[in-house]
Parts: structure tokens; sequence; C-alpha cells
């Protein structure tokens, strides 16, 4: 079961008389009522919420409310930090940020149901969502739960949006967006992209298939709320394309030509986390030990990758994305061998501690047998977590290689492949394409 959910603010509360059941998840029974917004505002935000995401009309109230006690859960835990946060970007007492948290808090029952168009990452909604947030400004804070990054990456582009107006394509690299946006608390429900600790977003151009990168301090979460126990229902081919996702971000991190000591000291402990754990709990999701392992390790490859940026196979990844609809995940992991074989020659001490990080070579190998360890590793990974081609993803071949030069530049205007220890041309790019065919 996908769950994604918005706190809306303090502003849409009890704008008429109307209130809400609210379910206590242990006993099922009714333990209070809140009042609602406006009944237009809700219609509007549920038929949003249900054309999204269909399954959460259909998931028992029992289920619903689970989901929104554990929002509710971590926002009540962290009030403290989450109002001093918003104290210190908004100028405001804490004792001002926290009767307004406090109003969000309890509409999060309903709120949690209605993503408010946060269905993905396409310009056009984060545009849709700004005319939305004026409602919800006074507060101005965006949060989310989010099944993957996009909802987070979208937050991240309504707080600039909402702040400085413009369009997406006005905020993409290499412009650096050093002003700060409205503050966003970010919950991961998967390990994961890291985007709840990064100062990187991605938005689709929907106008012309390209996944633009956003750079800069002003994306940054104010707050992020990490618990692996979101993590646990999250089905087979979800966690494995998040999972490595992750890896690849720890991976990138170390090998990239922006690494620093800092950022390896996060991409080393992320690949500890996310080498031995990654088959466990593709094939055991209920494995607490390893999610949690998972959960960490992402959060680690992302504030890896946030200081020291991702490389070629993010560049790669993109435009598969964009074009083809391919999860970025799923694109990542298709990508990941064949770009590490291709790199491997320009960084490969680098790729054998990645090796000796995930537990695949031993420190007494050579760095020769490390990284053939690693490529047999990469190659087993993928077939164990059933990782498709291109062409079993169902792509047509005609379209996908016609596309080649588009793709091949666009990776490169990304940046992401300057950062990788071989750099490719734009034909040597294309030739890694055609061999992931």
């Amino acid at each position: 079961m996908t769950l994604v959910g918005h706190l809306i603010n303090g502003q849409m509360v009890a704008s008429d008389d109307r209130t809400q059941d609210v379910y206590n998840p242990a006993t099922g029974e009714v333990s209070k009522q809140v009042a609602l917004a406006s009944q237009t505002t809700v219609a509007l935000a549920i038929d949003a919420a249900q054309t999204a995401f269909p399954e959460w009309r259909d998931t028992p109230a029992i289920k619903r409310a689970r989901v929104m006690f554990k929002f509710k859960e971590l926002l009540e835990s962290n009030a403290d930090k989450i109002c001093a946060l918003i104290g210190d970007e908004h100028g405001k007492i804490s004792h001002d940020a926290a009767g307004e948290l406090q109003r969000g808090i309890e509409n999060v029952e309903y709120a949690c149901c209605a993503p408010e168009l946060l269905k993905g990452e396409h310009s056009k909604n984060v545009a849709a969502n700004i005319d939305s947030w004026s409602e919800f400004q006074p507060l101005g804070v965006v949060a989310g739960i989010t099944p993957f990054g996009s909802p987070i990456d979208s937050a991240k582009a309504i707080a600039i949006l909402g702040k400085y107006g413009g369009v997406m394509r006005d905020y993409k690299f290499p412009r650096i967006v050093s002003e700060p946006g409205l503050p966003i608390i970010a919950i991961p429900t998967t390990a994961g992209t890291g985007s709840e600790c990064t100062r990187v977003t991605i938005i689709t151009d929907e106008t012309s298939d390209e996944k633009m990168l956003c750079v800069g301090i002003g994306f940054m979460p104010t707050a992020a709320l990490v618990d692996y126990s979101l993590t646990l229902s999250l089905p087979a081919r979800t966690t494995a394309d998040t999972g490595i996702d992750a890896l690849t971000h720890a991976m990138e991190a170390y090998v990239s030509k922006k690494a620093s000591l800092y950022s390896d000291s996060q991409a080393i402990a992320a690949m500890n986390l996310l080498g031995p754990n990654l088959r466990k709990v593709f094939h055991n999701g209920s494995d607490q030990q390893a999610r949690e392992a998972m959960m960490l390790g992402s959060t680690l490859a992302g504030i890896a990758f946030s200081n020291a940026s991702v490389a070629l196979v993010h560049g790669m990844s993109r435009p598969i994305g964009a074009f083809y609809h391919v999860p970025h995940g799923l694109s990542n992991a298709m990508l990941l061998p064949m770009v590490t074989e291709y790199s491997i020659p320009a960084a490969a001490e680098r790729y054998a501690d990645c090796a000796r990080a995930m537990g695949v070579a031993n420190q007494t190998d050579s760095t020769e047998l490390a990284n053939e360890k690693l490529m047999a590793e990469l190659y087993a990974i993928n077939k164990e977590l059933q990782v498709p081609t291109p062409e079993q993803f169902g792509i047509e071949r005609a379209h996908f290689f016609n596309n080649l030069e588009v793709m091949a530049e666009q990776a490169l205007a990304s940046g992401s492949p300057a950062n990788n220890p071989r750099v490719p041309s734009a034909d040597e790019i294309i030739e890694i394409y055609k061999k992931l065919w």
C-alpha cells in the first residue's frame, strides 16, 4: 500500500462548523473529533488525492488511522525542535509557532488523506500547488509523508516558488539557489532517495521531457523525521529500486571529483549499512534490523551526495526517467553496473574501497580483485532484485535509439557527468546507452 500525506497548516481549521471523526488505531473507535476546513477546500483536496492515489480511497479507515497517528506522533515528539526552527526561520516566538503547529497537528487526521496534488515532480503539478499554497502561507511550513523522493522534491520546489515566484526552469542548474525558501519538514517512507537531507531537487519539465537539476541550500529541508518503521510495508519492487538508488548515491559521492573527507565518511558508513542489508529487505520486508540499517544508510548517503554531488549514473538516469517514465531508482539500477565498469579505470582504488565497504571484498584483497568482486556483486544484485533492461521494461527500441543523442545532451547538460572520475563524451554516453539495451 502506498501512502502519501501533506501537512495542512492551521489556517484551514474551522472555517465552518463541521467536524471529523478521529479513530484510535488500537481500538478502532472514535476517540475525538476535530474541526474541518471548508467543504469546498476539503472536496477539492480529496478529489485530487483520489485521482492521484485511488488505492487510498479503498484503504480501510483503521489503516488510514494508523498512518495518521504515526505522522501525528512524529510531529508531536519533535514539536519543540520544529517550533524552534520555525521561529528561527520566520522571526516568530516559539509560542506562536507552537500554536500554529498544534492546529496543524489537530488536522493531520484528515489532511494526510489529501496529498494536495503532490503526486509527482512535474513542473505543472508544482505550479498548481503554488495557487493552493497561498491559503496556507501564514504558517509557511511544507511537510509530507512521501512514498518516493518526488513529493519531497515537489515540496522543495513549492517552498521556493511560493516565496519568490517564477517557474522552475528559472532555478535550473547552473543557477545555485542560495536564498531560503519556506521551511520544509520532510518525512521519508523509503530508503531511499535521501531527499530529506539534500540541497537538491529534480523537477521534470513536461514540455521538453527533461528532468531539471536544481541545486542550492535553499532546497534543504528545515527538519527531517527519519523513522525506519514507516518503510516496513514497502513492496519488494519499491524496496529494491529505492535501495539501489541509495547505494548509487553512496558510491557516486565517494568516487565524485567533489568528494571530501567529510562526504567520504558519510558515504563509507552508508555503504557499510546498505551493502549487507539490501538483499535482506528485498526478500523479507519485515526484517526490522535490516530496514533500520537501510533507512540510516539512505540518509547518510543523502548527506554524502548533497556535499559531493552525484556523477554519471544520475546524469544518464534522468533522461531515461523523463522520456520513458522509468522510476528514478530503477533507471539508476539499470545503469549502475555498466557505468561503474566504464569508470573503474579512472578511480580503481576508490571503487575498490566501495567493494570493501559493502562487504563484498576483503581488506587484504588487491585493488584489481576487489573491483572484480564489486562488478560481480553489482550484476548479481540486479539479477536477484529483478532489475529489468530498458527492453524488458517495455521501452520501444526505435524510440529509444532515436533519442540517444538528445538523452546524451541532456545528461551532459545536467552537470553530473563532469563529477565522474572518468568524464565521458557524448559519443561515449551514447555507447553506454546502447550497451544498456
